[in-house]
């Protein structure tokens, strides 16, 4: 697929949160960071330390409370809603709640940004969602409804929406989630792949901490103080920041093994 120039996305003290009753409620505070062009980043955290906040700041689907958010040299929020599905695609959790839709149909909204949701797509606007549909390994799928997929076939379908959208940004909020183990590492490859082949820039959250470790280019923890560290799978593993925010009793993180071992008891 045509490869798109990336554009760097940062943070500068940037505090997530929402707002309630007219208060400001914060959820992460101080977060200072680069995600690396063309590269594979993963947003580790435990439950409740504000990930998938992150995520919709970055994307500006929720304001942050404080700081910046910028692209390139702009800031995120002085961008306007319709250029910003131009610059940056979002992957969630939530399921397309519309049945009837064929994977087909589905992936053709990620050309809404160029030419309206109901926009008659041209010529080059089907070549790009069948280029899409090609790259991720879909186009067999293309007919069926989407309401029949498996959860992996699912999101393929929706990480290929996302490319047909052709931002230079890709963000997605547990794509691992509920996938067997071969299903979970052949998605975290293929987002290697695109990241790596297609100059992508992708930031997705997990659980699957292994995985992220042995397959990201970088790391960016959300840690037990909800302070945000960046670095490479080894700085973060050997460094004990990994260890330090998941080692539970009777459970630690062994770097050299990328896995969590039962510790010795007395």
């Amino acid at each position: 697929m045509t490869s798109q120039t990336t554009t760097t996305l940062k943070l500068q003290n940037v505090t997530t949160g929402y707002r309630q009753k007219g208060h400001k409620i914060p959820i992460g505070k101080g977060y200072t960071a680069t995600l690396p062009d063309s590269s594979l980043t993963s947003l580790l955290g435990v439950n409740g330390s504000g990930k998938s906040t992150l995520l919709r700041s970055l994307s500006k689907s929720q304001d942050i409370l404080g700081g910046e958010i910028l692209i390139g040299d702009r800031n995120v929020a002085s961008i306007p809603n319709s250029e910003i599905g131009k610059l940056i695609g979002i992957v969630l959790t939530d399921r397309v709640d519309s049945p009837n839709m064929s994977v087909y149909e589905l992936l053709t909204l990620g050309r809404a940004p160029y030419n309206n949701f109901w926009g008659k797509l041209s010529k080059e606007d089907v070549r790009i969602v069948n280029e899409a549909m090609d790259c991720i390994g879909i186009t067999d799928l293309k007919n069926r409804k989407v309401c029949s997929l498996s959860d992996g076939e699912r999101q393929k379908v929706m990480i290929a929406k996302t490319l047909a959208q052709q931002t230079p940004v890709i963000l997605l909020d547990e794509p691992t989630a509920f996938l067997d183990y071969p299903s979970k590492l052949e998605l975290m490859m293929l987002m290697r792949r695109l990241a790596h082949e297609n100059n992508k820039t992708i930031l997705l959250s997990t659980h699957d901490i292994p995985l992220a470790m042995q397959i990201s280019d970088n790391i960016w923890l959300v840690d037990k103080d909800r302070k945000l560290i960046t670095g490479t799978p080894d700085e973060l593993g050997t460094g004990g920041y990994i260890g330090s925010c998941f080692n539970r009793e009777g459970v630690t993180y062994d770097h050299s093994t990328y896995t969590f071992k039962q510790s010795a008891t007395n």
